[in-house]
Parts: C-alpha cells; structure tokens; sequence
C-alpha cells in the first residue's frame, strides 16, 4: 500500500517488510531503486521537479523518519513503522552475506565508506565487498563510477551523496551500474565507519534520533527547523482520493 505525501508516493511498509521484497528483486535481471522519504526531501522535492521525478522512478520509498509517521496520523493513514536507511541498508547487507552477492559503497568523504565496508566485513566475515568509491568526485564522474560499479560485478550498491545528487544517481546511472538493488542511504557511511556515534535504542525506539544527531552536528538545526513547515503543509493538503491516500 502506499500513501502519497505531499505528492510523494511512500510505502507503508515495516523493515521486515522491505528486507523481503529486496530478496525478492535480487532474482530479478534488472535494477530496483530504493529511496528514503522524509520531510526534508518532499519539501525539497516540491521546489525541485528533477528530484521529484527520480523519487517517483524509485521502485521502493520507504518512510524514513518521525515525520513521516506524523504525516501519515494526521491524514489517517497506515504508516506506524520507521524504515531508516541504516537499518535497511543493515539488514541488506546481511542478506548479502548470507546468500554471496556482493556489495558497493558509494560516497561520503574520502576513507569513510572503505572503512565503513571494513567494519561490515569485520560483522559479516563472509560478506563480498565489490568495492568503494568516495563521493568527494565531481557530478561528471558520476558516469565513469557507474562503469566500475559495473565493472565489480556488484549486485547491490550504497549511495551516499546526500540528496538530491545520491537519487539522481540512481535514477540516471542505476541500469548502467548492472546492480539489482541500488539504495540512497544519506549519512550512513558515517555512523557505520565509526565516524559518528549512532543515537542510543532509547533514543530510536522514541522517534528522538534526529535529537540526538543534533547534538552531535548542531548545524543540523536548519533541517530540524523545517519540521513545522512540513507539518503545516501536509494538513493544508490533507485529502483523500479513490485508490490513494494523499496528505
């Protein structure tokens, strides 16, 4: 089922939910994005008509943050689970491991995604890392990463450019990648490398990890500010329409 917010069609889906379609589409001779739906990119995705048409290529939108749970409330909708992105990409990454495909990370600075595929081999020794690219490259490289994604083998990729550059990557360069699964998963690099402390369960399990990220990146304060902007957005939307539920 999925619910459109803000125009953005999102999948009411539960992580275990999304972990089984993703096995699903690894048996399947084409690629499948994956993209992350919060507050954030659909009020960006509003201003940029590019954006919003990569998320809608996306094959699976999961509903990845507090808002969007918030969102779906207010317009009656069924969305009760946060799918984060490092979560998915987690569980993804076991998969991978326990059935032999092989993996790609790609983006964030310099060093951080080999390390972050050093410490995923470190709690997955039988996991095939493909290889790792830093997102530090210009956009016109973003063709050549493509080829030796390509080149790897990969059967799942990584992103994390940060949006919108990590969805039109995989909206532009995903089939030319030869992946099966491509998935955008923002900062994670940086939490799985060490390089940022992930916010306690107490903290996940209250929908307060955005909070604790704050204090651990206080410019961050300017996407925790548009929260009331999103909200105020989706009750002005808030309507219902044969087979979708939109707000």
């Amino acid at each position: 089922m999925q619910e459109f917010i803000l125009d953005i069609p999102t999948d009411a889906v539960t992580l275990a939910e999304a972990v089984a379609w993703a096995q699903e589409k690894l048996s399947q001779n084409r690629p499948h994005f994956i993209a992350s739906v919060n507050p954030e990119i659909c009020l960006s995705a509003r201003r940029n008509s590019t954006l919003q048409a990569a998320l809608l290529a996306a094959d699976l939108r999961i509903p990845d943050g507090i808002g969007i749970v918030l969102a779906s409330r207010l317009c009656g909708g069924q969305i009760r689970e946060r799918v984060t992105g490092i979560d998915l990409m987690e569980e993804l990454v076991a998969l991978a491991a326990a059935e032999g495909k092989k993996v790609f990370l790609f983006g964030a600075a310099e060093g951080v995604a080999a390390a972050a595929a050093s410490k995923l081999k470190e709690r997955y020794p039988s996991l095939l890392v493909a290889g790792t690219a830093h997102g530090y490259l210009p956009q016109a490289a973003d063709e050549e990463v493509a080829c030796d994604i390509a080149a790897s083998g990969a059967d799942m990729v990584f992103v994390a450019l940060g949006s919108p550059r990590q969805e039109l990557f995989v909206a532009k360069h995903g089939a030319a990648s030869g992946a099966k699964l491509l998935m955008v998963v923002g900062g994670s690099f940086d939490v799985l490398s060490g390089r940022l402390k992930r916010a306690p369960l107490l903290y996940q399990r209250l929908g307060l990890e955005w909070f604790y990220r704050l204090i651990q990146q206080p410019k961050r304060i300017l996407r925790v500010r548009i929260m009331p902007a999103f909200l105020a957005a989706v009750t002005q939307q808030r309507l219902f329409t044969s087979g979708r539920r939109q707000c």
